[in-house]
């Protein structure tokens, strides 16, 4: 009878691989990158002539869903790793908060993950 020497996969072997993140991440890059996701995601629509700005409302004038900003929670994370946790940033708010979201809140958001992520 033959033995065969089995090992278990160390858990550094299967934590999942951040995202590269190529630098600089300043704020006009990352609206540029979220921009390029919504217009992905609006062209579905039809709504590719909306201009998308720091100022730029998710709810009131991108007219977008719950699913919609799951989709955007996806791609961010595809993007730029698991430091960008979209489900963690709006868990943080108020309904209110959540309805006026700007497309600038979320640029924030995300380039002060991703440099703290680069600072560890």
């Amino acid at each position: 009878m033959t033995t065969v020497n089995q090992t278990a996969p160390s858990p550094a072997a299967e934590a999942p691989v951040e995202a590269p993140v190529e630098a600089p991440v300043d704020a006009p890059a990352v609206l540029a990158e979220i921009s390029g996701m919504l217009r992905t995601m609006l062209d579905e629509y039809g709504l590719d002539d909306i201009e998308i700005t720091m100022e730029t409302r998710f709810t009131e004038d991108l007219e977008l869903e719950s699913i919609d900003l799951v989709t955007l929670a996806g791609s961010l994370e595809a993007r730029y790793g698991r430091q960008v946790n979209f489900a963690e940033f709006v868990a943080d708010l108020e309904l209110e908060e959540i309805i006026d979201l700007t497309v600038g809140q979320l640029v924030e958001y995300v380039v002060r993950c991703v440099r703290a992520a680069g600072e560890r």
